[in-house]
């Protein structure tokens, strides 16, 4: 072994130490039944993507996996029962929304939440006669309840396709194609590139849709005045002094009556998609921030979490509604 490789080989194990120990529950894992779970993610996420990547952004990366979700995901594939206990318990309400909103009724969605289980469990046989259950696919890299909606969802998407024979049933499913050759590249913003999971990609792409139809009826719900100063602030590009004088008020109560319907949106959207979609509060708000940017919509700056004020001081030159 190289001194490269044995840096590489050390900084894999010293991180999959650091994720045990972040782990609140290690599951009676022990660091050796990380190691290749975190090599093969950082080789097929990191490393394909940036084959320079040294021991720092190797142990950067690693550090960024979620920990308790792992643990739980290499329990359950190693037929820990406690392990599928626990992870029925907490992520059975995501697994029956998810499979809802990809169904066209309760039977289908039933069908579909059950067929789930069976991906998981390994009860599926490959053609080489063993068990392939999908946690061999997780990651990490995404939220466990993101990835298990995104195997929802393509699993509905791969059962529409084998009924319309819009492809064979022998080909590889979308989600499975992911997780084997990996996705597409994004910077993480620590100084080195990955590719995004699957998880992220299908999770992100199914995410858009739920965030879309609850901003939707968020701004149904609003009154008509706050409505129309949405519209003229966000939509038709009216600075706010402007829009509270076809309103008949000051620039001062508009940005502060728009920063009270900013709130008010971003709480009913969240609350949406944690009471329909079984979202925790966690992975509505980070979700939330995420789709905004991709969203095809004039009101990005409407879902970014608010940081500062949406005008600055009056007499100051211009506004901002970039919250």
């Amino acid at each position: 072994m190289s001194k490269k490789e044995h840096r590489f080989e050390e900084a894999i194990a010293a991180g999959a130490k650091r994720l045990l120990g972040r782990a609140e529950d290690s599951r009676a894992l022990d660091v050796e039944s990380l190691v290749s779970r975190v090599r093969a993610t950082v080789e097929k996420y990191l490393l394909k993507h940036d084959p320079a990547a040294g021991p720092d952004a190797v142990a950067a990366f690693i550090d960024t996996l979620h920990a308790n979700d792992l643990c739980l995901a290499i329990a359950c594939q190693r037929g820990d029962q406690a392990a599928w206990s626990d992870l029925v318990e907490g992520y059975g309400a995501t697994v029956r929304s998810a499979a809802r909103s990809a169904s066209p009724n309760e039977e289908m969605a039933e069908d579909l939440a059950q067929s789930i289980w069976a991906e998981l469990h390994g009860l599926k046989v490959n053609d080489h006669g063993k068990a392939s259950g999908k946690f061999a696919y997780y990651s990490g890299a995404g939220s466990l309840g993101g990835w298990l909606r995104a195997v929802v969802g393509q699993l509905a998407i791969d059962r529409h396709r084998r009924e319309a024979r819009l492809v064979h049933t022998e080909e590889d499913a979308e989600f499975d194609r992911l997780a084997r050759d990996g996705a597409i590249e994004t910077n993480s913003g620590d100084g080195f590139t990955a590719a995004a999971s699957p998880e992220e990609t299908l999770a992100t792409n199914l995410a858009a849709q739920a965030v879309e139809e609850a901003l939707a009826r968020a701004l149904k719900g609003l009154d008509d005045e706050d409505r129309l100063l949405v519209k003229l602030y966000y939509f038709d590009g009216l600075r706010l002094r402007e829009a509270g004088a076809v309103l008949g008020f000051h620039e001062a109560t508009a940005s502060r009556r728009l920063t009270r319907i900013q709130n008010d949106v971003r709480k009913q959207v969240e609350k949406e998609l944690m009471d329909e979609h079984g979202w925790t509060k966690s992975e509505a708000t980070r979700s939330l921030s995420q789709v905004a940017t991709t969203l095809q919509t004039d009101l990005e700056s409407l879902l970014k979490a608010p940081q500062r004020s949406l005008v600055q001081p009056s007499g100051a030159e211009g506004e901002s509604a970039a919250v």
